[in-house]
């Protein structure tokens, strides 16, 4: 009896390590899946997932695996595609419609020096304004196109953000106050430096600035702190969540700026996270604040 109890206990025992072993080497399959599929959605590669198990039902998973990437692959190809023919249809529209544009605004000018009668007159200025608006759109979808379409990195040097935002200010504090809107400034005495592209620093602020000039009540709020974050915050009542949930959309304007393109913001967007920052926008108590982050 006692001697089948012992052998008992060895066949168990062997079950158990050869159970054990099996184990193990399941979970370094798993492992093995878990991070050839993490670097297969990152890297840009036709390598598919292969293991070393020879475990029937994992080296099934890693074929329903493999299915799925090479679908994803294929969706990712037509997906890149379609995004670069998109970009370069926008790029060749908005130069198109530069020309065009150019000559009926010279056209419009000499009219104007013409004698006419008070109807043409009000005609003329009507059509005037829409040409305007229309070449201002171009000229904003001319430079998205330029900013989404380009493979190069922007040349960034050490940028001191503190004089770039004065100047910004500068720019446009006749036209804020022509508005009625005083700008209530709070830069902080130390120098921030960051690595950063100048010029598109610049518009950054000036897109973020004509925005203001859009929704504001009457208040304006500029701040740049020690961490290097930037904040500019208005009263907005003709805002709501949703509107700001999409400032950031191309082509999205709210129905009280008719004379917007909804591309200033997305151009600020896409600038910034070019330079390694990243831009937020928060609408709390009726008041909106664009904040934008390039702490190292």
């Amino acid at each position: 009896m006692v001697s089948i109890l012992i052998a008992l206990s060895i066949i168990l025992s062997i079950v158990i390590i050869l159970q054990a072993i099996k184990i193990h080497y399941l979970r370094k399959t798993a492992r093995e899946i878990t991070e050839n599929f993490a670097e297969r959605l990152v890297s840009d590669t036709n390598t598919l997932i292969d293991i070393s198990s020879q475990d029937k039902y994992m080296r099934q998973l890693s074929i329903a695996i493999n299915t799925q990437l090479r679908l994803l692959r294929k969706q990712r190809r037509q997906y890149l595609k379609g995004d670069r023919e998109l970009k370069e249809a926008v790029t060749n529209i908005a130069h198109d419609l530069r020309t065009p544009l150019t000559a009926i605004c010279g056209y419009l000018e000499l009219l104007e020096k013409e004698e006419k009668s008070e109807n043409v007159a009000r005609y003329v200025s009507y059509i005037k304004d829409r040409s305007n608006a229309l070449t201002v759109l171009s000229e904003e979808l001319f430079r998205y196109s330029v900013v989404i379409s380009t493979k190069e990195e922007l040349t960034c040097d050490n940028v001191c953000i503190n004089s770039v935002l004065e100047k910004s200010i500068a720019s446009f504090y006749y036209t804020l106050t022509k508005r009625n809107i005083e700008p209530n400034i709070n830069i902080t005495e130390k120098h921030i430096v960051r690595h950063l592209n100048q010029d598109a620093l610049s518009r950054v602020f000036g897109n973020i600035l004509n925005n203001a000039l859009k929704y504001s009540d009457g208040d304006l709020y500029i701040s740049l702190s020690d961490d290097g974050i930037i904040t500019f915050s208005n009263t907005a009542t003709s805002l709501d969540e949703i509107h700001v949930g999409k400032l950031f959309d191309r082509f999205y304007t709210v129905e009280t700026a008719r004379k917007s393109t909804g591309l200033g913001l997305a151009i600020s967007k896409t600038l910034v996270e070019q330079m390694n920052g990243n831009i937020t926008a928060k609408f709390i108590d009726k008041k909106l604040s664009i904040i934008i982050d390039f702490r190292k």
